[in-house]
């Protein structure tokens, strides 16, 4: 039993979900409110934060970082070619180089803050800090992703995926971003025609199907979100 602690709207909960479907594996779900500061999700992360992937024998693995090298140890090699780690020492460092833009650089920049502002505060009491979007926040970030399009455009213009030749952790990262504020409507995809056009690939995997089907109470996903097509 595979059992994941997440949000439907954490980014990198969603990355350690397109990771789990390109594996054949189907966790339990387990929604966890971080702002909450639950005990016994405290205890199996002291950092509080999502996702947390919790299975025999080896307990929780805390952190999509984490969670990402355990599930490349314990089942990438059975996967062959369709490992989602290069084979090549240079092709990892390629793809955690991205991973760390993604989930690092990209998250202090974009997403943390159109989820934080527009989804997270929803939720929150006043004193945990919920309330009103600050909108400066939100401008900010709207700003701040046109120049990732443009990168990913960079990219994809010389590569076949983001990290080289096949699919990787890179291009599973920056689309469980992009498929969270796309939720939310704050995409600009008419920045790049080369990234949309990636994006639409990898939106179109049966990987992604559960997380397009991902709804939360009081907002309505943007009309392209589960359009295949868009």
């Amino acid at each position: 039993m595979t059992d994941l602690y997440h949000h439907p709207l954490c980014p990198h909960s969603r990355f350690i979900r397109l990771i789990l479907g390109e594996m054949g594996t189907e966790p339990d779900l387990i929604e966890e409110r971080v702002f909450d500061r639950r005990r016994d999700f405290l205890v199996m992360n002291p950092a509080g934060t999502t996702p947390v992937l919790v299975e025999a024998p080896t307990g929780p693995v805390p952190g999509a970082g984490p969670i990402a090298e355990y599930l490349d140890e314990t089942r990438g090699p059975q996967l062959g070619d369709r490992r989602l780690m290069p084979d090549t020492a240079a092709g990892r460092v390629e793809t955690r180089r991205l991973l760390d833009w993604w989930n690092g650089k990209f998250f202090a920049e974009v997403s943390s803050h159109l989820i934080t502002e527009k989804v997270y505060k929803r939720f929150m009491t006043a004193d945990q800090g919920g309330g009103a979007p600050d909108m400066d926040a939100v401008r900010v970030a709207r700003a701040n992703i046109r120049y990732h399009m443009r990168y990913i455009g960079f990219l994809i213009r010389s590569r076949n995926w983001l990290a080289g030749d096949r699919l990787t952790y890179a291009d599973l990262a920056a689309a469980a971003h992009l498929s969270a504020i796309d939720f939310l409507g704050d995409v600009p995809w008419a920045e790049d025609e080369t990234a949309k056009t990636w994006y639409a690939r990898v939106k179109s995997r049966p990987s992604f199907r559960a997380l397009l089907a991902d709804r939360v109470p009081g907002i309505v996903p943007s009309p392209v979100y589960a359009d295949l097509d868009f």
